[in-house]
């Protein structure tokens, strides 16, 4: 036996899922994910047949089977036997995919999206601040404490406060323990985050009203109070992206 047949005897094939064109599946996916938000392809409405989205994207019909199913996993189509792939109602999309949740903020005029982050976002964190405040330590009171301070130190240069702002709230979320309500916290986070519809204004005046938001929770967690800790954090949320927003519409979803 020679030594290149040695070696492909020493050396496995590399498994399916290696070979896919992943990266092309993924740039046709995320065209389709565009064009179904924003309504070129309708709910209730079949996708182009295999041979067309193959001709359109100049793909293989591997390639556009795999984006298929990926919008299938992601809750944007449904394949159905003898109807084709039909795209589903957007009560089904999964508005946590990064992908989903982008093209829908570029395509919503009235913020609503933003809003629904917003109302998420504080309710999340509401009731992790009540929970951090029966269970904070003194380190993550200390902790608190001085990104508060550090903060106010801040206010001139926004990008670095914006940081620090997201490791406060991070902070508070992590002293809950709740591991599931701060995954989806900063999932959304993640990606709303470079977003300049979500992150709007940012002078130093904002910086100072922001920070004092975060001292009333500081505060509140510092003295276990648990119910004023929770209302300080939702009316922190709150009263921030009000501040920062700027849409037509009025912002209806955050009343309560």
């Amino acid at each position: 036996m020679t030594a290149s047949q040695e070696t492909a005897r020493e050396v496995p094939s590399p498994p399916a899922w290696v070979r896919r064109p992943a990266s092309l599946a993924k740039a046709v996916t995320a065209e389709l994910v565009v064009r179904i938000v924003r309504g070129v392809h309708p709910s209730g409405t079949p996708l182009p047949p295999e041979p067309a989205l193959c001709e359109a994207f100049s793909v293989s019909r591997t390639v556009v089977r795999e984006a298929v199913k990926i919008l299938q996993e992601k809750g944007l189509v449904q394949v159905r036997q003898g109807a084709g792939t039909m795209v589903t109602p957007s009560t089904s999309w999964d508005m946590l995919d990064e992908l989903v949740l982008a093209a829908t903020i570029a395509e919503d005029e009235s913020l609503a999206i933003l809003d629904d982050v917003v109302v998420t976002r504080r309710v999340l964190e509401a009731d992790m601040a009540n929970v951090a405040a029966r269970l904070a330590d003194q380190d993550t009171v200390d902790r608190l404490r001085a990104l508060v301070d550090r903060m106010d130190e801040l206010v001139d240069d926004h990008l670095t406060y914006e940081e620090h702002d997201r490791v406060f709230h991070d902070v508070v979320m992590r002293a809950s323990g709740n591991r599931i309500a701060r995954g989806v916290v900063r999932s959304l986070e993640s990606q709303v985050v470079n977003t300049a519809r979500y992150m709007g204004r940012s002078e130093r005046a904002l910086c100072v009203a922001s920070n004092l938001g975060h001292r009333r929770i500081y505060e509140r967690i510092a003295a276990h109070d648990p119910d004023g800790a929770a209302k300080a954090m939702f009316n922190h949320i709150t009263d921030a992206w009000l501040v920062r927003r700027s849409g037509p519409a009025d912002p209806v979803r955050l009343e309560r």
